[in-house]
């Protein structure tokens, strides 16, 4: 079992920045990617962005490209989201997740790939 706990959400003007965290503990060996993913009420799961948890790999979706940045520190096992250029848009939870088995680059945005998932952390951008 892997376990994850978010951190880092809260109220920001738009423009403004967060940076989210995620640390993961129990059978980290078995992570291969973790991602970002974010929901707001009545809607579908999105996928924010993706990092290999060897390597240099990072994924994107379109609408955060060059505001958003994902990156990791594999001796702490902690994941961050850097979210530069907030926008109301952006306001949603914000969900770590992390895989345990190789997750190929065309289902790295699908939530059903990653089997372990944190609480989830608020992020509201006001404009």
């Amino acid at each position: 079992q892997v376990q994850l706990v978010e951190s880092g959400g809260g109220l920001v003007q738009a423009g403004g920045s967060l940076r989210l965290s995620c640390t993961a503990s129990g059978r980290t060996f078995s992570i291969y990617t973790m991602g970002w993913f974010r929901q707001t009420p009545g809607k579908e799961r999105e996928f924010v962005a993706a990092i290999r948890w060897s390597g240099s790999s990072t994924y994107y979706v379109d609408s955060v490209k060059g505001r958003f940045t994902i990156s990791r520190d594999n001796g702490k096992n902690t994941v961050f989201l850097q979210m530069n250029s907030l926008q109301s848009e952006d306001t949603a939870v914000y969900y770590c997740a992390a895989d345990s088995s190789w997750t190929s680059v065309a289902g790295i945005s699908r939530p059903n790939e990653y089997a372990y998932w944190g609480q989830g952390t608020q992020v509201t951008v006001s404009s």
